[in-house]
């Protein structure tokens, strides 16, 4: 498809930094998740997140006089990549974490996502997944499973149900096919126009859920508005910005292995908030997802 933004490149330093800032800016979704939850239902949550994020950037793209794409089938193709990226991925994660699925559980299984990209970029992309990259794939999922394994063993009680594990493995297909759709048909739009073509999809879909599988209730408190305001400015505006460029710029597997950086992430950042203890073998997996990630992207 023609490439439709207009932002000027910025400096090649800068750029180096932005995997490192991706991944601080996604790991804070759980934690928004965790604080946001107790106030609101997934579905009715995510539908106010995805409505003041198009209100936000349709007021830019206007303003800024944006781009938008010139074909009907680009937009058709921004909208699904949306909908695979944000609204299946977001809602499974939010849902299963909602109806009581551990947040490290959670993040375990999305963690399969760079294998599974892997194997689809070779078919559907023609990418040539080197024999490093493997490897470090395969080290990157050894890491993710030990900084979550206290976890799996402390929160799951009497194992995991269906109903609960079921959105994340949603969650697990939305981000892969998702990644993998856009590296193909839309690797490149206009950031502000695109978001807007990308959540209003979205919006649309999780809105109907809500309305036919939740109450819609939402209790207006200091912490879910804090919640509310940085998924929104900080996820759903920043760090998805972040991800459009760098699946523009670099290989699937590329960016896909950065997700393994997200759940130890995640875990310093609820040690630091929650106080939520961190074992040896966490710090272990740590170094092994750092590894694995360094091996990837070599």
């Amino acid at each position: 498809m023609h490439s439709t933004h207009s932002q000027q490149p910025a400096h090649p330093q800068l750029q180096q930094l932005y995997p490192l800032l991706f991944v601080g800016l996604w790991s804070t979704g759980f934690i928004g998740a965790k604080y946001g939850l107790p106030d609101a239902e997934p579905l009715t949550f995510l539908s106010l997140r995805y409505a003041i994020v198009l209100a936000l950037m349709g007021a830019v793209a206007l303003l800024s006089k944006a781009a938008w794409p010139k074909r009907a089938r680009d937009y058709l193709h921004i909208g699904v990549s949306g909908l695979l990226v944000h609204g299946l991925y977001l809602g499974g994660v939010f849902t299963a974490i909602g109806h009581g699925l551990p947040a490290g559980v959670t993040a375990l299984v999305v963690g399969l996502q760079p294998v599974l990209t892997a194997l689809g970029a070779g078919v559907l992309l023609g990418e040539r997944v080197r024999a490093g990259q493997w490897l470090g794939l395969a080290f990157g999922f050894v890491g993710v499973s030990l900084v979550v394994a206290h976890k799996l063993a402390a929160g799951t009680g009497g194992g995991l149900l269906l109903g609960q594990l079921a959105p994340a493995l949603l969650a697990l297909l939305g981000i892969t096919a998702g990644t993998l759709y856009q590296k193909r048909y839309c690797p490149a739009f206009d950031l502000r126009s695109g978001s807007v073509i990308q959540f209003l999809p979205c919006l649309a879909l999780t809105l109907l859920a809500a309305s036919l599988s939740e109450t819609m209730q939402v209790r207006w408190t200091g912490q879910f508005a804090f919640a509310l305001g940085w998924l929104v400015l900080v996820l759903s505006l920043g760090a998805v910005s972040l991800l459009n460029l760098l699946i523009r710029r670099g290989s699937a597997v590329n960016v896909a292995s950065l997700f393994y950086l997200v759940p130890p992430t995640t875990a310093l950042l609820a040690w630091a908030i929650f106080g939520e203890t961190l074992t040896g073998l966490a710090l272990l997996g740590m170094g092994l997802a750092v590894f694995g990630v360094w091996l990837a992207r070599r």
